[in-house]
């Protein structure tokens, strides 16, 4: 698997989890590349077809785990749903988040010049020194209207 599922298991061992069938599935699905930002509700009517037995609770008590743990991260991106991404897919590289307010369309946007690269990096230095704090991740969110909706208001 691209996540690492042996490195989850053990993490998932090592605090004395088990990695059940229904942890398996809900990673199975954060890994589908078609698959982008699914809310907890999109992950249960997807692993409730495979797996009727797991319910909404097991998936929201799952997700809630699995970001404790690091393992995937929690957005909001406006539309009054918590959206999640799996966060150790090595295919998946770090990538900011452009949010159209009309359509709710979320673009990952991973190809930074090396002005915007510097950019982050000067500005974590300069928080770090400042505060006195080790920077470990960043999230950055644009908010804004898609080309595709902009067409449509003309």
């Amino acid at each position: 698997m691209r996540y690492g599922r042996r490195w989850i298991f053990q993490m998932m061992m090592a605090e004395g989890l088990r990695m059940t069938q229904a942890r398996i599935s809900i990673l199975d699905i954060l890994s589908k590349e078609d698959i982008k930002h699914p809310s907890a509700e999109d992950i249960y009517f997807i692993v409730h077809r495979i797996n009727p037995t797991i319910g909404l609770a097991t998936v929201y008590r799952t997700l809630d785990l699995l970001t404790r743990m690091g393992v995937i991260q929690k957005f909001d991106f406006g539309d009054g749903k918590a959206r999640y991404e799996l966060m150790i897919d090595d295919k998946s590289p770090h990538h900011h988040h452009l949010v159209c307010t009309v359509c709710g369309k979320v673009i990952d946007y991973t190809d930074f010049t090396d002005e915007e690269k510097e950019l982050i990096e000067r500005t974590e230095k300069a928080l770090s020194e400042k505060y006195k704090f080790k920077i470990k991740n960043h999230i950055i969110q644009f908010y804004g209207v898609c080309n595709e909706c902009n067409s449509e208001r003309r």
